[in-house]
């Protein structure tokens, strides 16, 4: 591997942002790709597609094979409001592959019993994530209905490149959440970012149906999914 590449790959590392190393198996030749950016060649397009299934492959590229070798950062899944609802998304998130962090102040909802062997942080979501480096595999959801919790998690997210960010609430308090969300300097293409309400609309009624939702609709926009 030459010099090169290794620190086009280290720096994607630190800065947090996927890469994929191309190969071609006849020469060796080397090509650092950036799958977050608009494909300009067949090659381009064949290394975003094994970044969105996150899956080493092989590809045929006009005639030549290439290896192509993802690195991508691990998904980190940031639950704002420890609910009824964070419950069921945090374990079914977490066996997605997602490393879960569940955020709330109220020390009597974020506990290890209601949350087993996830982590907690008891800090107001402002303070929290403000001591998180939020990626491009980051993805922030917040369900508790409180602007004073939800309105700086969905600010810290809308100044980051994370890939979802999701709010449980009905048209109207969604209507309401854009209004003050603009009012703290966000136009409307940066709050067209929120999906909200958040969750697939698959007349979901329970806790575990609203998190199977909120996760599809979270693995979808990952996967570049039309949903």
């Amino acid at each position: 591997m030459k010099r090169a590449t290794l620190h086009a790959l280290t720096t994607a590392r630190l800065d947090g942002r996927p890469i994929v190393l191309a190969t071609a198996l006849d020469t060796g030749d080397e090509q650092v790709i950036d799958p977050t950016l608009a494909p300009k060649s067949p090659l381009d397009t064949a290394a975003r597609e094994a970044a969105l299934k996150d899956k080493s492959a092989i590809a045929e590229i006009e005639g030549r094979n290439w290896f192509l070798n993802v690195f991508n950062p691990p998904l980190q899944m940031y639950v704002v409001g420890a609910v009824h609802i964070a419950q069921p998304l945090s374990r079914m998130a977490a066996l997605a592959g997602f490393n879960v962090t569940v955020i709330d102040p109220r020390t009597a909802f974020a506990t290890s019993e209601r949350f087993p062997g996830l982590k907690l942080i008891t800090e107001w979501p402002d303070e929290a994530l403000a001591n998180i480096a939020l990626d491009m595999r980051s993805a922030v959801v917040t369900l508790t209905h409180d602007p004073k919790l939800d309105d700086p998690a969905l600010a810290a997210a809308l100044r980051s490149p994370a890939f979802y960010i999701g709010a449980l609430g009905s048209k109207k308090t969604h209507a309401a959440r854009l209004t003050r969300l603009k009012a703290l300097g966000f136009d409307d293409g940066a709050m067209a970012r929120i999906h909200g309400p958040v969750g697939l609309d698959i007349e979901a009624q329970t806790p575990a149906e609203i998190a199977v939702s909120i996760l599809a609709q979270v693995i979808a926009r990952l996967r570049g999914a039309e949903a």
